[in-house]
């Protein structure tokens, strides 16, 4: 068996994989040839193979502005983004950093900068929708968020437009937004969203839509003996069941181990994606999963939802943080599509899981009226205040 690594990786040789009888190549295929089963790699190796898993990913994509090549506008999607960026700011010691973009990357490194580096930057992020956060957070939950962020030393302009990077002798001075407006920058950060890699495939012949290599639910091609997984295949939304991108790390890990399992003779179906994540900004964490409020009244659900307030510890105990969950109910059937939470402790994040089970068993509201949660006043509220089933009762009072 053998397995080619992008050369854009640094890649550390797995003994184990080796001792597995796996040949671990770093090189860039490309060439496929699907009718003889074979391959050509840049370093010239020829390989034959009986099946063939693409897993080539996604990358960033930033909009055609005008000034998007100027020397200072990064992105980060890899390990070999991330060495670009760190280069620069040792190199070019930048102090106003614009960030395009207010999605889950964008504010990590964000927060990261302003944390790591005190007073050492002036950091501005800009979102064209009206908060932070807008593919986890309805607004009012990410209203908070960008208060806390606020706090913190970040200026977070919402509801803007940047129409083009501006720059000077090769390198990025700034931006301006649609109004006219002009923000001084030394580097501009541009995350934005992805776009699968799916050159191969298409010079395969694949059958690709916009959202990535069409794949059915043993995550097999169009190409019976090529198979495709991860940022670069077209995934099925759980809930809905329509296509979606889904690129996240989550669903890659768990389409790999499909299509693994596939080769190995299974025939187990991938059940789709809610898309759960999760991020931390200094000492704020936040995760969701499904549907937001916002996205289920698009997709055609009437939204029932409720939000609680509660807290990581008994209120006894010393060190308790404050935490806060909304759930989404649809209210036809009465099932959970959807969780956010926004927590300054990291345990009850993860709370998000069982949220994320709880749809996937397609619990309703009435049940959940009776979830109980392990209880202990050092790792939980009191059980009075356990937020989902309190969040649960207060829909239940709404479907009235």
């Amino acid at each position: 068996m053998a397995g080619l690594v992008s050369p854009m990786s640094i890649v550390v040789p797995d003994k184990k994989l080796e001792g597995a009888g796996v040949n671990v190549f770093v090189d860039e295929v490309t060439k496929i040839d699907s009718k003889n089963k074979n391959i050509t790699t840049a370093g010239g190796k020829k390989l034959n193979y009986d099946k063939m898993i693409l897993a080539t990913g996604s990358s960033s994509f930033i909009p055609p502005f005008e000034g998007r090549d100027l020397k200072g506008v990064m992105s980060l999607r890899g390990l070999d983004d991330a060495e670009k960026i760190k280069a620069f700011i040792k190199t070019d010691s930048p102090k106003k950093i614009v960030f395009i973009g207010a999605g889950f990357i964008t504010m990590e490194v964000a927060s990261l900068l302003s944390a790591q580096n005190p007073d050492a930057f002036d950091i501005t992020v800009i979102e064209f929708l009206n908060r932070p956060l807008p593919l986890m957070l309805d607004k009012d939950m990410a209203d908070p968020v960008q208060e806390y962020l606020e706090e913190k030393g970040l200026k977070i302009l919402t509801g803007k437009k940047v129409d083009k990077i501006l720059g000077a002798d090769g390198r990025v001075t700034g931006v301006e937004l649609a109004s006219g407006e002009k923000l001084e920058a030394d580097m501009v950060f541009v995350n934005v969203g992805v776009r699968p890699n799916v050159k191969l495939a298409e010079d395969i012949g694949l059958e690709i839509t916009r959202l990535g290599i069409k794949v059915n639910e043993f995550q097999e091609t169009s190409e019976p003996d090529i198979l495709a997984t991860g940022d670069c295949v077209e995934k099925m939304n759980y809930i809905t069941k329509k296509p979606e991108g889904g690129r996240l790390r989550g669903p890659a890990v768990m389409q790999g181990r499909l299509a693994a399992k596939r080769l190995a003779g299974y025939d187990i179906k991938f059940p789709g994606v809610l898309n759960a994540g999760g991020c931390q900004m200094f000492d704020l964490v936040i995760s969701a999963t499904g549907f937001s409020e916002e996205m289920a009244a698009k997709e055609g659900f009437e939204p029932v939802c409720a939000t609680v307030d509660s807290r990581s510890k008994h209120g006894m105990i010393p060190g308790m943080k404050p935490w806060r969950i909304k759930l989404i109910f649809d209210k036809k059937t009465q099932k959970i599509i959807g969780g956010q939470i926004v927590s300054h402790a990291v345990p009850p994040a993860r709370e998000i899981d069982a949220i994320t089970g709880f749809i996937m068993g397609g619990k309703t509201i009435p049940e959940l009226t009776m979830f109980t949660s392990a209880c202990n006043p050092d790792i939980s509220s009191e059980p009075s205040m356990e937020p989902i089933t309190i969040a649960a009762e207060q829909a239940l009072q709404k479907l009235k």
